[in-house]
C-alpha cells in the first residue's frame, strides 16, 4: 500500500493498472483488474493494462455486479482462484476490482484485498483529474456539451458519515441539462441543494452551472436559507430574465436531526420512517428562483424534527412525469411504493437509487423525456435513542 502511494503521483491515470499488477505479489496474486462502473451504474468497464483482455460484465447478473451492490466480496465455487472486492471511497462505488490468486477464499486474503481495493480506489479518485482515460472508460455513449457542463460540476453521488448518509442519481447521463445538485458539510451543518431548471440543452445547464456557483458562492459567504434564496434568485434575474429554476434548499443539524427546508417551487419532499413514506413536507414555500421579484414576500422556512433513521427523498419532476407506453405517469404513488419495497428488503441507500433510476428509465423504454434526480438523505446519529432532545431539555446556568 505505501509504495502504491508514493509511486501513483509520478503517473497519469494511464499507470495505474500497471502499478496494481505491480503489487499483486505482495497479496500472493497473479493477476488484478480495476473495473470501474459506467456512468448509468449498468455495467462494470476494465480499466486494462498490458497483457490483460477483459470484457465490460453487467452489473445486474454477475457476481462482479453483487460485489458491486451488495458491498461485499463475491466468489463462485466453480472459479475458486477468483474473487470480487467493491471499490469503495468512503460510501461511493466506483466499481470492483478483480483479484486472481490461488489464496482466494483464504480469511487472510480477504483482508488484504479489501485493503488493497481501499487504497486503489482513492488512486482512482485522486489520479482521475490528470487524464480523460477514466472518463473515456466509463461513457459508453458520446456525451453531450450540456451534459459535460452539469457533471463537470457535481460532487459525489454519496456521503458519509457516522451519523448521516446522502446518495444521489441523476439521468440521462449522456444528454442532461437541466437538473443539478451540490453539498456540503460545514460542522455540525450538511447543506443541499437541489435544483432543476426550465429548458433543456446547453442553454438549460448554462443556467444550471449559475445556479449551483451562486448557491455555493452565499453558502461560503455564510449566508443563512433566506439570503442563500434571495441571492441565487437575483442572479438568474439579472443573468437569464426570461428563466427560471425550481430548488430545494435543505439543512440538517446532525446533531440534532433539525432539518431546516425552503422549497423554492419544487415537488414536495417525502419524509421516510420506519421502512415507509409516512407524509410529503410542505410546499413551496417561495416562488421558483428567478420569478422573486413577483412578490413582497420573503421565501419561507420549514422546520422539521427528524427521528433516528429518518430519511428525506427529494426528486425532480422528471422522477414523476416519466410517461409508460400507454401515456401514464410514473407518479408519486408508484415512487412510494418502490422505495417502500426497497426499505423492506434492506438494500444499500447507494443501491436503492440505482435500481430508482432504473426503473424509471425502463418505465419510458430507455427514453426519458426530461432529466431525472433523485436525492436521499438518511439521519443516523450513533446514540441513545433519545439524545437528538439532550440540547432541549439542558437546564441553562
Amino acid at each position: 500500500m505505501r509504495w502504491l502511494q508514493l509511486a501513483a503521483p509520478r503517473g497519469g491515470p494511464d499507470d495505474l493498472p500497471l502499478l496494481v499488477s505491480r503489487a499483486a505479489p505482495a497479496i500472493e496474486a497473479t493477476e488484478i483488474v480495476i473495473y470501474l462502473a459506467d456512468y448509468q451504474q449498468a455495467s462494470l468497464v476494465p480499466l486494462l493494462g498490458a497483457g490483460l483482455d477483459r470484457e465490460a460484465l453487467p452489473i445486474e447478473t454477475t457476481l462482479a455486479g453483487r460485489a458491486f451492490t451488495g458491498l461485499d466480496v463475491q466468489s463462485a465455487a466453480d472459479s475458486p482462484d477468483r474473487i470480487w472486492v467493491p471499490l469503495l471511497v468512503g460510501c461511493e462505488r466506483m466499481g470492483v476490482l478483480e483479484i486472481v490468486s490461488s489464496a482466494a477464499g483464504d480469511p487472510a486474503m480477504n483482508e488484504a484485498a479489501w485493503e488493497l481495493a481501499t487504497c486503489v480506489a482513492q488512486l482512482v479518485v485522486n489520479r482521475r483529474p490528470y487524464g480523460d482515460v477514466v472518463e473515456r472508460l466509463r461513457r459508453r455513449l458520446p456525451m453531450q456539451v450540456a451534459a459535460e457542463i452539469v457533471w463537470g460540476l457535481l460532487p459525489p453521488l454519496t456521503f458519509a458519515t457516522d451519523d448521516m448518509l446522502l446518495t444521489t442519481i441523476l439521468e440521462p447521463c449522456y444528454d442532461v441539462g437541466g437538473d443539478i445538485f451540490d453539498y456540503a458539510l460545514n460542522g455540525d451543518v450538511l447543506s443541499v441543494g437541489l435544483f432543476d431548471t426550465c429548458g433543456h440543452g446547453i442553454k438549460a445547464s448554462t443556467l444550471a452551472s449559475l445556479v449551483v456557483s451562486a448557491y455555493r458562492n452565499a453558502r461560503r459567504c455564510g449566508l443563512d436559507l433566506v439570503d442563500t434564496a434571495t441571492s441565487i434568485d437575483r442572479w438568474v434575474r439579472s443573468e437569464h430574465p426570461h428563466m427560471f429554476a425550481t430548488a430545494l434548499l435543505v439543512e440538517l443539524e446532525r446533531s440534532s436531526g433539525r432539518l431546516r427546508v425552503i422549497n423554492a417551487g419544487h415537488p414536495g419532499a417525502l419524509l421516510l420512517r420506519d421502512g415507509k413514506a409516512i407524509r410529503e413536507l410542505p410546499g413551496p414555500t417561495a416562488l421558483p428562483l428567478g420569478l422573486g421579484h413577483l412578490t413582497t414576500h420573503r421565501p419561507e422556512v420549514h422546520e422539521e424534527e427528524l427521528h433516528p433513521g429518518d430519511r428525506i427523498l427529494a426528486y425532480t419532476d422528471g422522477i414523476t412525469d416519466a410517461r409508460g407506453v400507454d401515456g401514464e405517469r410514473f407518479g408519486l404513488t408508484r415512487l412510494v411504493d418502490f422505495v417502500n419495497r426497497a426499505l423492506n428488503d434492506q438494500l444499500a441507500t447507494p443501491e436503492t437509487m440505482r435500481r430508482l433510476v432504473r426503473a424509471v428509465v425502463a418505465y419510458q423504454s430507455g427514453q426519458l423525456d426530461d432529466d431525472a434526480t433523485a436525492l436521499l438523505l438518511e439521519w443516523r446519529p450513533p446514540h441513545a435513542p433519545l439524545s437528538h432532545l439532550r440540547d432541549r431539555t439542558a437546564v441553562g446556568p
